[in-house]
């Protein structure tokens, strides 16, 4: 129980919403190889997770207005994906035998299928380690995980530990210029608030917030809600007599499901930016609808468009949960994306500390590969 109790602390600390404290995370596999058994693994592997995502049962609460046991119950059930496959791969055959299963361990839950629910990802802490060094640091950090799950730890907390200390000087990734993003605080009432009304106030507070220099103006996921032609139509009025692009979140709805996305809008034009590839899977991709033919839910499109381009950059974009994973910002790297876009409507993570580790994680990767960070959520 003390090394599951070790493991809760890492996973605590690590997942505090500070990109600076991303690190403490590789302590894990040291942990989970030090297990005298399987169910001490299993353990471990249960108590990084549960700490590394509490904030869960409280969103979970604000999202559907319901007591904290709904919460606690999908809490546990998400945990089950990662502590399953650690369980399953540790094994008694120590030294590297243990460190080559948890490699095998790492991209089992950095991919689909279990990479769905692959939240607190070790190797997210590569942006703290290795500013700059791209896929080199990736694969810097993979060689350290790999030795933290073997003998040679001692050597690997001494070499990740002189990498981490560079991390003094870390600074936030910044927005190019002539790009802003824009935070709101409209709760629950961004995206289901359809009014025209309330449309023409979000474009006048637009107006308003641009300044000389800036000519992309990037809004929240849903600031749109449903994308209409009417809604169409108007933000492109709202837009006439300046050169200003505004890249928001929307859903488009058809009679099947719907698709959570990213549009832009000029006052000459409007077009589907990004389709969103993995959606918050249980509140929002829900697959056991279509195979009941019910419908329904967000259609998770999954390795559709890792690079959205406009104005001739490339931009990779990433809406919420997807901020939480590990897949998809490594396949939009792998397109050389020139910006990185993170939104996300988070009001219901009210009470947690769930945005803070999402706007941590991007700015890992951004740091980690170089690339300009635009952000804008919801709260």
């Amino acid at each position: 129980m003390t090394l599951a109790g070790a493991a809760a602390l890492v996973g605590g600390v690590a997942w505090s919403g500070d990109p600076l404290t991303l690190p403490f995370a590789l302590a894990f596999p040291a942990l989970w190889a030090w297990s005298p058994s399987r169910l001490i693994a299993a353990l471990v592997s249960a108590g990084y997770f549960l700490a590394a995502s509490r904030g869960l049962p409280q969103g979970v609460v604000n999202y559907y207005a319901s007591d904290l046991w709904p919460g606690l119950l999908l809490w546990i059930i998400a945990s089950l994906s990662f502590v399953c496959v650690h369980a399953a791969m540790w094994t008694r055959q120590r030294g590297w035998g243990r460190a080559v299963r948890y490699l095998v361990t790492v991209v089992l839950m950095g991919l689909p299928p279990f990479g769905i629910v692959g939240w607190a990802h070790p190797l997210t802490a590569a942006g703290v380690l290795f500013p700059g060094w791209a896929w080199w640091g990736l694969a810097g950090t993979l060689v350290g995980l790999t030795m933290m799950a073997s003998r040679f730890w001692p050597a690997a907390v001494i070499s990740l530990g002189v990498f981490w200390w560079t991390a003094v000087i870390w600074t936030h990734p910044v927005p190019p210029t002539g790009w802003r993003g824009v935070d709101l605080a409209l709760g629950q009432r961004l995206g289901r608030d359809g009014s025209l009304d309330h449309h023409r106030e979000l474009i006048a507070m637009v107006r308003r917030e641009a300044g000389e220099e800036d000519r992309i103006i990037v809004l929240p996921e849903s600031a749109l809600g449903l994308w209409t032609p009417t809604i169409e139509r108007l933000w492109r009025a709202g837009l006439e007599g300046s050169d200003i692009t505004i890249i928001a979140g929307a859903a488009m709805v058809d009679a099947k499901a719907y698709d959570n996305v990213m549009v832009a809008i000029t006052a000459e034009s409007a077009q589907v930016l990004y389709r969103e590839r993995m959606p918050v899977p249980f509140s929002m991709w829900q697959p056991w609808l279509a195979w009941t033919d019910e419908g329904g839910g967000a259609r998770a499109h999954f390795f559709a468009n890792p690079v959205a381009e406009l104005s001739g950059q490339k931009i990779a974009l990433l809406i919420c949960y997807e901020q939480l994973i590990f897949w998809p910002v490594l396949q939009s790297m792998l397109h050389s994306p020139e910006i990185i876009i993170a939104t996300g409507n988070s009001w219901w993570t009210a009470g947690t500390s769930i945005a803070a580790i999402q706007r941590a994680n991007a700015a890992s990767w951004a740091r980690l590969f170089g690339v300009p960070l635009v952000v804008a959520f919801n709260l």
